[in-house]
């Protein structure tokens, strides 16, 4: 076979993304805060673009032309006939130095300086610096601290602690005594059984029944077989009831009153405000730069002298730059304000009424009522909250699935449904708990909803609701 090169051109459609294309696409999926800080670094490598702040600039411009303050300006011009000799209302050397109100002669300076949170080891190793405490042990105690994860508890096992500091487990575990005595209470205990006990025991109710019921029915306090606790302890349902209440209100986690991490604050990206009967979206981009094109290198691209091509040619590069940004952005704008005007529309019960009245909604839906992609709306949706007067929510909030109805009506949401469950359940009696076949039959009876067992087992889940046998009260 005889084997020769060839070469033929031949032509077939194909989508390739640009990078202007993937920036467009990142700038409409990114939330307000980092949009924020895109713009800023925009700033610093684009000398074409400059910030602006169109608010003030408009309100020095009204008030330079506003007849008040010509008027004001003429007022403060000396006269030459003026009759009042004001030396005889000054003390002597008044005229020598300016004037200060008698509120601010003493202005109190407060620097802003950056807070910093304290961790659970500082604030360990701190509180053992104030306790009389040998080096030795000092030691053993820094190590331990060194083990305790996020929660407090002590990660790595005794035994082991004192074959790598080469000391014994007795000394290691009267150490770890007084670790187990510093705020918070809890912190240092080897398991979660542990750990309630030394707050039991900092409350002073050590052999009381709450203390037993963790100390020798822990297995069966957990799953909560009360009955059971009660004829190995010879007492009533009741009271190990109520002694398991006071259990309930023990911190199993301490260590996490005590966090080196920030708190996360959210801020929404769309405002919804009610004017009249009506619902209004408003950008939150109040911190985000306004970009404008500088006017200093417009005399650059004027001038055509022949040295200054590869200027020119640089300048005329970020300026097309700067153009395609502030329209990406501007776009970004129409289109967040565009989708939730629609998500609106198709929810307007639940702004007027509430969560019980959450209509199902899909991407595809809005995207076809708004003549854009599917995956435009998901970028505009993703990671982005909005402010409305039911509360802040974030925007994929309204989308959920439909569950079907036996009435003809229309179908449920999702997050209705699950808001449903959630007021079933709280005001279920305690002397008649209902359980996952009950709701479902519940659901079905009042409103029409078909929903499995199965299904509300899920939802009640995502709740973070107990099932119905840790739920009972006697």
């Amino acid at each position: 076979m005889e084997m020769k090169h060839s070469l033929h051109l031949s032509q077939k459609p194909a989508l390739i993304m640009t990078q202007r294309l993937q920036q467009a696409l990142k700038l409409l999926q990114v939330p307000t805060l980092e949009l924020q800080q895109i713009l800023k670094q925009e700033l610093m490598q684009n000398p074409l673009l400059e910030e602006v702040d169109e608010l003030t600039e408009s309100e020095d411009i009204a008030k330079e032309d506003s007849p008040e303050e010509k008027a004001n300006e003429e007022a403060e011009e000396p006269s030459e006939e003026d009759p009042i000799d004001w030396s005889e209302y000054m003390q002597d050397g008044a005229f020598d130095r300016a004037y200060i109100p008698q509120t601010e002669s003493n202005p109190e300076f407060l620097e802003k300086v950056p807070v910093t949170r304290t961790t659970l080891a500082e604030s360990l190793l701190e509180q053992l610096h104030f306790l009389n405490v040998s080096k030795e042990h000092l030691r053993i105690a820094d190590f331990l601290v060194g083990s305790l994860d996020d929660r407090g508890y002590l990660s790595t096992a005794l035994e082991d602690v004192a074959q790598m500091l080469g000391r014994s487990v007795e000394e290691c575990e009267r150490v770890l005594k007084v670790l187990q005595a510093l705020e918070p209470v809890g912190v240092g205990a080897r398991d979660l059984r542990e750990c309630l006990l030394i707050q039991l025991e900092a409350r002073g109710q050590r052999d009381t029944l709450p203390w037993r019921l963790i100390h020798d029915q822990f297995d069966n306090l957990v799953n909560r077989r009360f009955p059971e606790i009660a004829r190995q302890l010879r007492c009533g349902v009741e009271e190990v009831q109520e002694a398991a209440d006071i259990v309930a209100t023990l911190n199993p986690k301490p260590g996490l009153e005590v966090s080196a991490e920030d708190p996360k604050y959210v801020v929404p990206d769309l405002l919804v405000e009610r004017v009249d009967d009506e619902y209004v979206v408003l950008l939150n981009d109040r911190n985000v730069p306004r970009l404008r094109i500088s006017s200093t290198y417009e005399s650059v691209l004027k001038d055509r002298k022949p040295g200054d091509k590869s200027s020119r040619d640089y300048i005329q590069g970020r300026l097309n730059s700067a153009r395609w940004l502030i329209q990406t952005i501007e776009q970004r704008r129409r289109t967040m304000i565009k989708v939730m005007n629609c998500i609106i529309r198709e929810q307007r019960e639940f702004f007027d009424k509430g969560i019980a009245f959450l209509r199902p909604l899909t991407l595809q839906q809005v995207a076809r009522q708004i003549d854009m992609h599917e995956s435009t709306v998901s970028r505009v949706t993703s990671n982005k909250y909005v402010a409305t007067p039911r509360g802040l929510f974030e925007m994929k909030y309204f989308f959920t699935t439909a569950l079907a109805s036996s009435t003809g009506q229309a179908d449920h949401s999702a997050e209705a449904v699950r808001h449903r469950i959630r007021q079933l359940i709280d005001a279920e009696p305690h002397a008649d708990i209902l359980s996952d076949d009950t709701i479902a039959e519940l659901l079905q009876k009042e409103q029409g909803i078909e929903v499995a067992r199965r299904t509300v087992a899920k939802y009640r889940d995502e709740l973070n609701i107990l099932p119905s046998y840790m739920r009972r009260k006697y």
